[in-house]
């Protein structure tokens, strides 16, 4: 719990700083300095933290992330360690979706819940400009594939950019609705590693759902809770598996859930974030390599999460973008 009574229950745990994508809107062509091997935590070092963390900090929900999490060779050991806890935490990954269709089934066996997929166009020839590999082919079989292991909801995340695929919104939208998947839009946040990003060219929470006016959009009744995505009823269409079909704006910056946030996050290298947009970190890796014991270890965590602040602050002036990119924290 932190000073403002918030309580921690979703543990983002990022895998790998490495991608295999190199997103405009994320890092540069030529990538970034990734982490030494031997700063990076081992399966084991995860393992033991995903414990503590559900075991001794109460945690009910862990989500691996990247970089991109697929890429890390021991990944269905991990997730089979987290669903073997008492008691089980549920399993999610956020992934670029290339892979996916080998994996998704021996991930799903292992335990995994579920998927939430990032994709931002239908177009192959605009997914490479956007991303600087042709690709995307890969990424709707891993969306396939998902669905036929049984990785149910899967969900799409997508972020808009004025002027390079601001004008999709809706054609992603009927095509999450015809696949059955879960639509979430997400403002485009300043985490990017060439720190480029400008407010006024972000397409907002508000212009989204204006460009999804078509669809007739409805409030959702049913409460967001701590969830990040307000979520809208879409009519006349069905979701999998029964009741109505929904769509999730995520508006961090213009429409931020600071007050509601459940999150702790933990870096591939072990250093504890107690926000997204932290600039400062506590390190858990020491710990662990100095065999301090489990409790002290949560200990150390307690604190960390006891310093978070009541909010990202973007807004305000002295607001510092955090020196570590999306790509190094995790989603």
């Amino acid at each position: 719990m932190d000073k403002f009574g918030r309580v921690a229950t979703d543990l983002r745990v990022s895998l790998t700083d490495k991608c295999n994508l190199r997103c405009t809107y994320c890092m540069p062509e030529e990538g970034l300095a990734w982490l030494p091997t031997e700063e990076q935590l081992t399966d084991d070092e995860v393992n033991r933290l995903v414990r503590i963390a559900v075991q001794r900090l109460g945690v009910t929900e862990v989500r691996f992330t990247g970089g991109e999490p697929l890429i890390r060779r021991g990944l269905v050991g991990i997730v089979a360690a987290a669903a073997r806890l008492e008691p089980r935490p549920q399993l999610s990954i956020t992934t670029n979706g290339i892979g996916l269709e080998r994996l998704a089934k021996p991930l799903h066996e292992a335990g995994l819940d579920r998927v939430n997929v990032s994709l931002d166009t239908l177009s192959a020839a605009r997914f490479t400009e956007l991303t600087r590999r042709d690709r995307h082919a890969d990424v709707l079989a891993g969306l396939r594939g998902a669905v036929a292991a049984g990785l149910t909801p899967v969900k799409i995340n997508t972020v808009l950019m004025r002027g390079i695929n601001d004008d999709e919104a809706p054609e992603l939208l009927r095509f999450a609705l015809e696949h059955g998947y879960e639509l979430r839009f997400i403002e485009q946040m300043p985490l990017d590693a060439q720190h480029g990003w400008d407010r006024h060219k972000m397409v907002t929470a508000d212009e989204i759902l204006r460009s999804l006016a078509d669809f007739g959009l409805q409030p959702d009744s049913v409460s967001r809770g701590t969830a990040p995505a307000e979520t809208w009823l879409v009519p006349g269409w069905s979701a999998v598996g029964g009741g109505p079909a929904r769509v999730g704006v995520i508006g961090s910056v213009t429409r931020p859930f600071c007050g509601d946030c459940d999150r702790t996050r933990l870096t591939a290298d072990g250093q504890v974030r107690n926000c997204l947009f932290a600039t400062e970190e506590s390190d858990l890796r020491k710990l662990l390599r100095d065999d301090a014991p489990d409790e002290e270890i949560a200990e150390a965590w307690r604190v960390a999460m006891r310093g978070k602040r009541a909010g990202h602050g973007i807004d305000d002036p002295t607001f510092l973008q955090p020196a570590r990119p999306m790509s190094a924290i995790g989603g």
